[in-house]
């Protein structure tokens, strides 16, 4: 959570949670900004593209 603080106070915008634990120790209820879980967002990709 300091690191996010302090990202944010550097202007970012959105979190990128890039490692798998990750999203297991930060939701979305924990923070007043947007969380990017990079595991959805592949296995989103990966059923979209194998149902195309």
């Amino acid at each position: 959570m300091e690191i996010i603080r302090d990202l944010l106070s550097k202007g970012a915008e959105g979190i990128i949670l890039g490692c798998t634990e990750i999203p297991l120790l930060v939701k979305k209820e924990d923070v007043d900004v947007q969380l990017l879980d990079t595991a959805i967002i592949h296995s989103e990709a990966a059923l979209k593209t194998s149902v195309n």
